[in-house]
């Protein structure tokens, strides 16, 4: 655990995050994204917030299906991955997870499944143009039929997609994979689930019957110099520290490892507990905005395991242990990850196990 790192992740916005999905989406149903621990929220914390208001849950691996059942949590829970060995099926079946299936080696495991160890729920995935995982349009019909002729295999097929480049509203990729989707699936029976979060906010054609909201749910935006504040989204995790010290620096001394950063006149650079050992990005660039004491101040040097320095010429009434915002309450996550060079989501689901997470109801 760190000395002053604390993550809050705030119930009351999450709830906000999922009510605000469901004004978005009309009748489509929202599967809720929780893999890799909940874009780093805590899977049980989130799944517990949201409760049955999530008709289902999403996540990477089965391992994570277990978690949720553990917790009590009986709504559908869809492994986005699907098996990956023969000795899954059984274990899906028992735990009541809807498989994705997205490749020939798969299908042979579940023809051989037993049907006495109950229905297993599937979604046939189809590559559009991500070209990651699924199948060619031109199978869609032979596969839903192969699926449907097996004894084990719940008569509801389910026909997914994923877009690539969805947080670009006018991208005609986007638009080609929607028309490719819909024509390798005409009438087929079952329910379609297209849009990520995404697509949610940019491509309303694309809503199927159901919606698979992550990063909107944690009120974090993908789209290019928006916020998810810009969309009606509160941030569900601030990030924050304490100033452990305050050093008077003269001018044309250097600050940190490798001496990056060189003072323009004697100046007090303020020192915070948190590096890139938290999970904080050690990419983040010189400039980089902390909020202390309601003013915006940059990071200066480089960013290390434990510590990182900041200019205080613009926050005169900094003391050491005040609070040291790093991203959430009144600065963007998205703001911080553009200096980083890098996703909203990657800072999330970078908190290390130093970090303490603590909950609130705002």
């Amino acid at each position: 655990m760190s000395r002053t790192t604390v993550a809050t992740i705030h119930l009351g916005a999450l709830r906000h995050n999922l009510a605000r999905v469901r004004s978005l989406v009309g009748s489509a149903r929202v599967m809720a994204v929780v893999k890799a621990d909940a874009y780093g929220h805590g899977l049980e914390r989130v799944a517990r917030a949201l409760g049955d208001d999530a008709e289902a849950f999403a996540v990477a691996a089965i391992a994570d299906g277990l978690r949720l059942r553990a917790a009590g949590h009986r709504q559908r829970i869809v492994v986005l991955s699907g098996p990956d060995t023969p000795s899954d099926i059984a274990e899906m079946q028992r735990l009541g997870l809807d498989a994705l299936i997205h490749h020939d080696a798969q299908l042979p495991w579940l023809a051989r499944a037993d049907p006495a160890r109950g229905s297993l729920r599937v979604w046939i995935k189809v590559d559009t143009g991500m070209h990651r995982l699924g199948f060619d349009p031109a199978r869609i019909r032979d596969i839903h039929a192969a699926l449907s002729a097996m004894p084990a295999i719940d008569p509801e097929l389910g026909l997914m997609t994923h877009f690539a480049s969805s947080e670009a509203f006018d991208d005609e990729d986007t638009a080609r994979q929607i028309a490719l989707f819909r024509q390798s699936t005409e009438g087929l029976a079952g329910p379609r689930a297209l849009s990520n979060s995404a697509a949610v906010l940019g491509w309303p054609d694309a809503r199927g019957d159901w919606v698979r909201t992550g990063g909107l749910l944690y009120g974090l935006s993908v789209v290019e110099g928006k916020t998810g504040d810009d969309f009606g989204f509160r941030p569900v995790m601030t990030l924050a520290t304490r100033l452990v010290a305050i050093n008077r620096v003269g001018k044309g001394e250097r600050v940190g490892y490798n001496g990056t950063y060189t003072c323009p006149e004697d100046m007090d650079i303020g020192v915070a507990a948190v590096g890139y050992g938290d999970g904080y990005p050690r990419s983040a660039a010189a400039g980089t905005p902390v909020r202390i004491n309601g003013c915006t101040a940059p990071l200066v040097g480089r960013v290390s395991m434990d510590l990182i320095t900041i200019d205080l010429r613009g926050v005169p009434t900094a003391r050491t242990g005040d609070r040291v915002t790093l991203w959430g309450d009144g600065l963007p996550v998205e703001t911080v990850a553009a200096a980083a060079g890098t996703i909203s989501y990657d800072l999330t689901c970078g908190m290390t196990r130093r970090v303490l997470f603590v909950e609130d109801e705002t």
